[in-house]
């Protein structure tokens, strides 16, 4: 590069007097190494995760606007803090995935090649106007697709991928999903069209479970409705399905699941058991949508776990031609299987509105907002 190329960047940094900062700041970036590119971000999304990152354990409730530049306060409560000595007073760039234009390049083949092409990558940091990064990490966007639908091509693909692989691998033979309306329980629910996979999904409003069944969903449960559990129950029997996929992770809701799953199992039953049903129930927690403690009750026999799950730890015990595989069928259908939809695109210095955020915040399915940071 003939000059160093700066923009802005947004940062979130909790001080060590239990104050979060999320600041629109500048930036400056290195002479790319011979392996590395410069890449424009256009387009990178506010997954439920990267909110997470960006507002930490902070009282969103208390949240202020800074005074004489882009940016937010909020206070940290006290037995929050003990958790935040590893990021303590540190400006952490946010943004796990995003796309836009290669702008400068290293002097390799490998980066000169990718030099006016548009890349997604997932490399942290993306919510910034430019990102530093390897050639190796960039992954070339199919001809005519936009930043804006290759934004998010790894963490909700990759996600729903990585649920139908884990009940392959575990011997399920169905699945069930909460926030199913959301970009990536639709994702999740064209792959189980194309690959003969029964899918129950739980909903929680009647304009989520038409979106589904417009999509030729076959079993929605809404959580809202009075007949819930029997509805979930019937859907159990019909699919036979004992693994479960929780987005909500606090409340009753992966307990009901639990639930639901036992009595289908029981209302099958041949002999009886004191001890439930011998047929395994599993419920992972992949999200946090609801903060509320998890509630469990055990009222579904000795079969049956509860646990977390991740994506990409997940899927390096894949092994490399594993992952390839799942990472060229996300280009393959790109603005099909796997196209994302936003409900508003901001820039930078709009994520830090506190209007804006109050949105955003709420992690509603169908709210998902696009950051540009090319808008500045």
């Amino acid at each position: 590069m003939s000059s160093p190329i700066q923009g802005l960047q947004l940062t979130s940094t909790v001080r060590d007097n239990g104050t979060l900062e999320v600041v629109v700041t500048s930036q400056t970036l290195a002479e790319p190494a011979p392996d590395e590119v410069v890449i424009e971000v256009h387009a990178s999304p506010l997954n439920p995760s990267d909110i997470g990152l960006l507002f930490g354990p902070a009282d969103m409730q208390k949240v202020t606007a800074m005074s004489g530049q882009h940016g937010i306060q909020a206070p940290v409560p006290e037995r929050a803090m003990r958790a935040m000595a590893g990021r303590m007073n540190q400006a952490m760039p946010v943004g796990n995935e995003g796309a836009g234009l290669v702008v400068a390049a290293g002097s390799s083949d490998a980066a000169q090649a990718l030099l006016g092409k548009t890349v997604t990558v997932l490399a942290g940091g993306m919510y910034a106007q430019y990102r530093l990064v390897k050639a190796a990490q960039c992954v070339v966007l199919p001809a005519g697709a936009t930043p804006a639908q290759g934004a998010s091509c790894f963490v909700n693909p990759l996600t729903a991928l990585g649920f139908v692989e884990t009940m392959k691998h575990e011997g399920h033979r169905a699945l069930v999903h909460t926030a199913a309306a959301s970009n990536l329980g639709q994702m999740l629910n064209k792959i189980c069209q194309a690959d003969g996979i029964e899918i129950v999904n739980i909903v929680r409003k009647p304009s989520q479970a038409d979106l589904l069944k417009s999509l030729g969903a076959r079993y929605v449960c809404d959580s809202s409705a009075p007949t819930f559990m029997e509805d979930l129950i019937a859907a159990m029997i019909a699919t036979g399905a004992t693994l479960g996929f929780d987005a909500t992770g606090g409340g009753t809701l992966a307990n009901q699941i639990l639930t639901a799953m036992e009595a289908a199992l029981n209302r099958q039953a041949t002999t009886y058991s004191r001890y439930g049903s011998p047929v395994k129930k599993q419920v992972y927690l992949y999200g946090n949508l609801d903060l509320r403690p998890t509630e469990i009750t055990r009222s579904y026999g000795m079969a049956w776990g509860i646990g977390g799950w991740l994506v990409f730890p997940y899927l390096d015990q894949l092994g490399e031609e594993k992952n390839n595989a799942l990472r060229q069928r996300v280009m393959d259908e790109l603005t099909t299987t796997f196209a994302s939809h936003y409900a508003n695109e901001i820039s930078l210095s709009e994520a830090v509105d506190l209007a804006q955020i109050a949105i955003y915040n709420e992690r509603a399915t169908a709210t998902k907002f696009l950051i540009n940071p090319s808008k500045g």
